[in-house]
C-alpha cells in the first residue's frame, strides 16, 4: 500500500538557513570565486586605492578591490544600474559573497565608477596580458568593426547654432529673473524684519550667483561648434589650395575634388574648354582667310558640347556650395551631452551617441577599442590598426616572457578583415599587416566570387580598389573574408543582446571611451572564465 509523503517544512524563523561559512554559500566551482581571485592576485588596483581617502572622521570606506570586483561581476551579468547592483548586494548570493555581507549603496557605487573611470580603462591592458598568459589572443586572423551606442542624452536635446544662442539668452534671462525675484522677496522679508530704512545683511542667494549646469552645457556646445567650423575651414582651405596648385602645374589629379575647390576647379575647366574651342574657331578662320576653304565648320563657343558640360558642372558646384553654406548654420549640438552626435543606423533611423570600435581576434578576445563622434568607420582605420599592432606586440612579449622586440606587426598579425565601411584608397595602401577590405556588400562579393572566380594576382598597375575586388573574387580571398562577420560582429551581439549594453551611463567622450574599454575588459574576463572551465589553471602571480 502506497502512502503519500508530506511536504518539507517551511520554517522561515529557522536560524542559519544559510551555512555560517560564506564559502559554502556557493560551490567552489562557481565563477565568482575566480573573478575574486583574479582581482585580488592578478590585477594591479593601486590606482583605485590612490584615489580613496583613508583615516579621518566617519565610518571606514569600502575596500576598492571589493568595489572593482563588484562592478566586474555586475557588468558580466548585464547589470549596469547602480541601484540594481545595490539591490543585488542584498538579494543575490554571489553579490553578497563579493561584498562579504556588506551592502554598498547606489551612490557609493556610482561615485566610485565615476571617480575612477580612468583606472577602469587601464584594467583593459592588464586583463589582455592575463589572457595572453593563458594562450588566448590568436593573431592569425583579426577583424575590426564599429557599432553605434546611444549616449546618456536624448535626440530631442539637439539644437542648431541659432537655437543654442537663443537658449543661452533665454537661460541667462531666466537666471537673471530668478535672481531679481529672489532679491525682491528677500527685500520684502527684510523690510518686515528690519524696517524699510534699515539696510540689513540681505544678499542674493549664492546658488543664484553661480551659472547653472545647463548654461555651462550650452556654452560648451557653442564653443564646440565654433571650434569645429574653424578647424574644418582650415582643413578645406589647405586641401583646396593643394588641389588647385596641382592643377596649375598641369598634373592629372584623380579622385574627388576637395570641398572648397569645386567652384574654382569648375571655373578653370570651363575656361580651358572655352579657350580650346576658341582656338579651333581661330584656326578655321585662318585657313579660310588663306584660301584653304572647306572642312568642318566649328560650332560657336557657347554651343560646343564640352563647354555646355563644363557650364553645367560649374552650376552644380555653385549649387552645392550654397547648400553647404545653408547647412552650416543647421549643425546641431546636444545640450545634455555636447560631445555626442546623431549617428545613422544600418537599418534606418538615428541614435544620439557614439561610434564604438573594437578589434577582435579569431578566438573572440577584444584586442583594442576606440570611441569617436564621426559616423564614418574609415576614419578610425589608422588609429585602430596602430592599437592592434601594439596589442600584438604585448601578446607576443607576454607569451615569450620577454620585453617587446622590434618585430613588426606584419610579422605578428596574419590578416586583418574589414567591411566596406573602411574601404578607401588610403586605407588599402596604408602601411601595416595584410588586409582584406570589402569593396561592396558581402552578398555581392559572394555572388561575384561564385559566378566569376579569378586566379592569380592583379595587374601591377591596377587601382587599389580594383586589385582588392579581384582578390576577393579568388577562392582563398573569399574564404578568408567569410570569417569577418563571426569574428567582428559576435562581440557586439553579445554586448547588446546578452549584456544589455545599449546606452552609456556617463556623459562625455572621455567617459564613453573608458566605459567602452571597461566593457571590453569584462568581455575578455568572460573569455578567460570560459577558457578556465576546460581545466586550465590560472597562471602564477608574476
Amino acid at each position: 500500500m502506497l502512502v503519500a509523503k508530506g511536504y518539507r517544512p517551511v520554517n522561515r524563523d529557522q536560524q542559519f538557513l544559510l551555512p555560517p561559512d560564506m564559502r559554502e554559500w556557493v560551490p567552489p566551482t562557481h565563477p565568482v570565486w575566480t573573478v575574486i581571485e583574479i582581482v585580488d592576485t592578478h590585477l594591479d588596483t593601486s590606482a583605485f586605492h590612490g584615489s580613496r581617502r583613508t583615516g579621518g572622521a566617519g565610518r571606514a570606506g569600502y575596500d576598492p578591490d571589493m568595489l572593482v570586483t563588484l562592478l566586474i561581476w555586475a557588468w558580466s551579468r548585464g547589470v549596469r544600474s547602480s541601484r540594481q547592483i545595490e539591490r543585488a548586494c542584498s538579494e543575490v548570493v554571489s553579490y553578497r559573497v563579493i561584498c562579504a555581507g556588506d551592502t554598498p549603496d547606489h551612490v557609493t557605487i556610482s561615485r566610485f565608477r565615476k571617480d575612477n573611470h580612468t583606472a577602469c580603462e587601464a584594467l583593459f591592458t592588464q586583463v589582455l596580458i592575463l589572457a595572453a598568459r593563458l594562450g588566448l589572443g590568436r593573431l592569425e586572423t583579426i577583424a575590426l568593426d564599429g557599432v553605434k551606442i546611444a549616449s546618456n542624452a536624448s535626440k530631442d536635446a539637439n539644437r542648431t547654432e541659432d537655437g543654442l544662442r537663443r537658449a543661452a539668452e533665454a537661460e541667462a534671462a531666466r537666471i537673471a529673473a530668478a535672481a531679481v525675484a529672489a532679491h525682491a522677496a528677500t527685500d520684502d522679508a527684510e523690510d518686515d524684519l528690519y524696517g524699510e530704512d534699515d539696510s540689513g545683511p540681505g544678499q542674493v542667494p549664492a546658488e543664484l550667483a553661480d551659472p547653472s549646469t545647463r548654461s555651462a552645457r550650452i556654452a560648451e556646445a557653442l564653443a564646440q561648434l565654433d571650434a569645429e567650423k574653424d578647424a574644418e575651414q582650415c582643413e578645406r582651405e589647405g586641401k583646396a589650395q593643394d588641389y588647385l596648385a596641382r592643377l596649375d602645374a598641369g598634373q592629372t589629379v584623380m579622385g574627388r575634388v576637395p570641398v572648397g575647390a569645386e567652384v574654382a576647379a569648375a571655373e578653370r575647366r570651363l575656361a580651358e574648354a572655352v579657350a580650346a574651342q576658341q582656338a579651333v574657331i581661330e584656326r578655321f578662320r585662318g585657313r579660310t582667310a588663306a584660301g584653304g576653304g572647306g572642312g568642318f565648320v566649328p560650332k560657336p563657343v557657347d554651343e560646343h558640347h564640352l563647354v555646355r558640360r563644363r557650364r553645367t558642372e560649374l552650376d552644380t558646384a555653385l549649387r552645392k556650395q550654397g547648400e553647404r553654406a545653408a547647412a552650416a548654420g543647421q549643425r546641431r549640438r546636444n545640450t545634455t551631452d555636447p560631445d555626442s552626435r546623431l549617428q545613422p543606423l544600418r537599418g534606418g533611423g538615428w541614435v544620439q551617441g557614439y561610434n564604438c570600435q573594437a578589434f577582435t581576434s579569431e578566438d573572440g578576445l577584444i584586442l583594442a577599442t576606440g570611441v569617436g563622434t564621426g559616423p564614418a568607420d574609415y576614419d578610425y582605420f589608422p588609429e585602430m590598426v596602430d592599437k592592434a599592432g601594439a596589442a600584438a606586440h604585448l601578446i607576443d612579449a607576454t607569451r615569450r616572457g620577454k620585453e617587446p622586440t622590434g618585430t613588426s606587426p606584419e610579422e605578428l598579425i596574419g590578416v586583418m578583415l574589414f567591411d566596406a565601411g573602411y574601404c578607401s584608397r588610403e586605407n588599402l595602401t596604408a602601411p601595416g599587416p595584410d588586409r582584406l577590405i570589402a569593396t561592396g556588400k558581402s552578398r555581392h562579393l559572394e555572388a561575384a566570387a561564385t559566378a566569376d572566380p579569378v586566379t592569380g594576382p592583379p595587374p601591377p598597375q591596377a587601382d587599389p580598389i580594383q586589385a582588392m575586388t579581384r582578390r576577393l573574387r579568388t577562392e582563398a580571398g573569399i574564404a578568408t573574408y567569410r570569417k569577418r562577420s563571426p569574428i567582428a560582429e559576435t562581440v557586439f551581439g553579445h554586448a547588446k543582446h546578452n549584456l544589455g549594453f545599449r546606452r552609456f551611463t556617463s556623459r562625455g567622450l572621455d567617459r564613453a571611451r573608458s566605459e567602452w574599454a571597461f566593457h571590453a575588459t569584462v568581455h575578455n574576463l568572460g573569455k578567460i572564465l570560459t577558457h578556465l572551465t576546460g581545466g586550465t589553471p590560472l597562471p602564477a602571480t608574476p
